[in-house]
């Protein structure tokens, strides 16, 4: 059968449960085609196609019956286009006429083929009408404000009509659906039809008398799913009965959706076994905690397996039944190959370098894009089974875009939050992904979306707004805990709530905290104490810089070095006297993209210890490998001054963790940071510097170095106040409870609606 309906107050009107009824339907039963036909323009259809949620139609019809196109590709439908197209006289000619007669207003819409106006009745007078036959047009006035110009015998219903003759359809599989005046025109042609609850009086009226029209008691597309009851559309067992069967929903009231499992898993003597994570991040533990007592969750990950070692994969483990007795690891099974595909090599050469504004580095495969969504899709039909009704479902950065898409149409009950922990774009660098409407469309699934700072949310509203219409319903002030007009991340004002196609979707700053407990423990052992001795002897009379990042283009490595030998030259009284200790984390060996940068870095440090080392002094200590937390801790002890200077970095907890060492130990330390990192906007006491001004970081670095003993205290104090107070058990609880709230705010929206 064909479904040919309006849009809105029709297939986008109605219950929402009945609309969710509908959409499923549609995309589970293959013999059902989707026609859109509107009055609006194309232009205003698509934002439509980038939502999961609603069915992607097969042709679209709109500017009321003059555009016609293919809903896969959105390229005309030849010849039918090319007829329209034949008897339309113009734009110009159509809109230089008609502003020769008072009272009609263009409306300033997106149209082709097509001039449409505002007008009272009374406007519509036998000349304009005269005028409009002259031109080789008809005329379509309706609802008592809309005035058409068309091409000649172009309405919705001719323009259907045409199509379903195209298609080789007969009329009888056909079932038109709309709610005004406008939509006459389709039960005009003779197809089985259906006006909606609420329709317009003017419709009803001029339908009573067609025995093939059903006038619905249900409005939008409950009244549709009445008339394929109604017509036997799906046989004689009716709709209830073609209706895909849900799947058996879980007991989880939180699910975490994570890319990592909460245990590590390793092969030993050819068996599977499972450990604590040797080095957990401060998030995991965190996340974990959620579980403690008594709330029932799953923890989603993805899980290497491969079927020709025969060994049977399980989908559901333990976590630690002790500390975590209602906690199950629910894992997704991946070959090697798609983790390599999906995380290893898709995600980290398409997204990650766009994300951080290196899009020339970007690397776009359509096969590595399939691979992507088919992970993404197991993850969703995986948290689909572990949530009970009504859950909270947690996803966790970009590698997991899409999985909303996937999950809105099979649990429409779930509550679906989203935190980006990685940087978000503007608008102009986030387009240039080829699959932007995709990954757009998915997240505004989500019914609470988090980033980490105000900057990186209303560069998401940005990108939003070039994919659908967004009506802003709530903004907050971004001071006094963020930097307004302080850094290149500042913000003075945020959305706080918006709404998308008539969802309510709720948006927040929560910057990921940190475990000071867990610095202060490591800093009370007898292996730290011991190794902090070790290095104050080794780095007696120096003044200590310390680097600490993972090997990445987007951490400024290399602009550093540069910075750091400027200094020398432009203060030689510093040589001799400070030292630069760059610790370096290798990334994945998979990872060949950093090869050429390490070799720079390499390169780079060669030469400014080959200008300025004196005996028994280096100016550059470079370690290129993974340092224990403990050890780190000591190093952060020692530095006079942290420098982490990303050219574009989420947040960097690598300077959180260096204050709260300082803070802890009423250190005396100064941290300069890149304006460009995330932290930079939260860190009040920083030294902020643009990574990309040599000058500037030369100087800054300089300024780190000869503050004043009074004013780097007083620094260090502040700073410590931020991350003692929002540590990273306050990110977790303020992030939930946000979720809560926009979800009750989204409940008395749709309410209210």
């Amino acid at each position: 059968m064909i479904l040919a309906t309006d849009l809105d107050g029709t297939f986008l009107g109605g219950d929402p449960d009945n609309r969710q009824r509908l959409y499923q339907l549609i995309d589970a039963h293959p013999d059902i085609q989707l026609i859109f036909v509107t009055g609006r323009g194309l232009e205003v259809v698509v934002p439509l196609l980038s939502d999961p949620a609603i069915p992607r139609p097969d042709y679209i019809i709109c500017d009321v019956g003059a555009t016609l196109v293919d809903g896969h590709t959105l390229q005309p439908v030849y010849p039918l286009q090319s007829e329209i197209e034949a008897t339309w006289p113009g734009e110009q000619v159509v809109a230089a006429r008609m502003a020769e007669f008072p009272g009609i207003d263009r409306q300033t819409v997106p149209q082709q083929r097509r001039c449409s106006y505002f007008c009272d009745a009374g406007a519509v007078t036998e000349e304009v009408r005269e005028a409009v036959k002259a031109l080789g047009c008809d005329l379509l006035y309706s609802a008592d404000m809309y005035l058409d110009c068309l091409p000649a015998g172009v309405n919705k219903g001719s323009t259907l009509r045409r199509l379903i003759e195209h298609l080789a359809v007969s009329e009888d599989e056909v079932l038109v659906a709309g709610d005004t005046l406008n939509d006459l025109s389709m039960y005009e042609q003779g197809f089985k039809g259906v006006c909606v609850g609420e329709s317009e009086t003017a419709l009803l009226d001029a339908t009573a008398d067609r025995a093939k029209v059903l006038h619905a008691r249900l409005s939008g597309c409950g009244g549709i799913l009445e008339a394929f009851g109604h017509f036997g559309f799906l046989g004689p067992q009716g709709v209830s009965s073609e209706l895909p069967e849900l799947s058996i929903k879980g007991k989880a009231d939180l699910v975490m959706v994570y890319h990592r499992l909460p245990y590590e898993e390793a092969m030993e003597e050819g068996k599977l076994v499972r450990r604590p994570h040797t080095s957990p991040n401060g998030i995991l533990p965190t996340l974990m905690s959620f579980f403690s007592g008594e709330q029932r969750g799953s923890w989603v990950a993805w899980s290497i397996h491969d079927p020709r070692q025969g060994r049977v994969f399980e989908v559901h483990t333990k976590v630690d039944d002790e500390r975590y007795p209602n906690l199950v690891a629910a894992r997704v099974a991946l070959t090697k190959e798609e983790v390599d595909v999906f995380y290893k090599r898709f995600s980290k050469e398409a997204f990650w370098p766009t994300l951080h504004t290196f899009w020339e580095r970007a690397i776009f495969r359509e096969e590595d894009w399939a691979v992507f969504l088919k992970v993404n899709r197991l993850f969703a039909e995986r948290t689909a089974s572990e949530a009970a009704e009504g859950a909270v479902v947690w996803l966790h950065d970009y590698n997991l875009w899409m999985v909303p898409a996937f999950l809105r149409p099979l649990r429409p009950d779930l509550t679906i939050a989203f935190f980006h922990h990685t940087y978000f774009p503007s608008a102009d660098v986030f387009n240039v992904l080829p699959w932007r409407r995709q990954i757009i469309g998915s997240l505004l699934q989500c019914d609470y979306i988090g980033f980490h700072i105000p900057r990186q949310s209303e560069n998401f509203v940005d990108v939003v707004r070039g994919v659908a219409p967004v009506e802003v319903l709530e903004t907050q002030g971004c001071a006094p805990r963020f930097l307004t007009y302080g850094c290149a991340v500042g913000l003075d004002n945020m959305t706080r709530t918006m709404a998308v196609h008539g969802r309510h979707i709720g948006l927040g700053a929560h910057p990921v905290g940190l475990d000071v407990g867990r610095v202060a423990s490591v800093i009370d052992e007898p292996e730290c104490q011991a190794q902090m001795q070790e290095l104050r002897e080794q780095l007696k009379g120096l003044r200590v810089v310390l680097s600490v990042e993972r090997l990445d283009y987007t951490k400024g490595i290399l602009a550093k070095l540069l910075a750091f030998e400027a200094l020398l030259d432009a203060h030689p009284e510093l040589i001799g006297k400070v030292s630069l200790l760059t610790i370096c984390v290798p990334a994945a060996r998979e990872m060949t993209i950093y090869e050429t940068l390490l070799a720079q870095i390499e390169q780079a440090v060669g030469r400014i210890n080959g200008r300025f080392s004196r005996v028994g002094w280096s100016p550059v200590q470079f370690f290129y490998r993974a340092f224990p937390f403990r050890d780190l801790i000591a190093y952060y002890l020692m530095a006079d001054v942290m420098w982490i200077t990303p050219l574009r970095d989420g947040l960097n907890l690598v300077a959180k963790e260096y204050v709260a060492t300082q803070g802890l130990c009423e250190g005396r330390g100064v941290l300069v940071l890149s304006e460009f990192a995330g932290a930079a906007a939260e860190l009040h006491g920083a030294l902020l510097t643009n990574p990309h001004d040599p000058h500037d970081m030369r100087d800054t670095l300089y300024l780190g170095l000869t503050l004043g003993r009074a004013e780097r205290e007083a620094r260090v104090r502040e700073m410590f106040g931020v991350v003692q107070h929002n540590d990273i058990k306050r990110w977790g609880d303020e992030f939930l409870q946000a979720v809560k709230d926009s979800r009750r705010e989204g409940e008395a929206f749709l309410n209210k609606g």
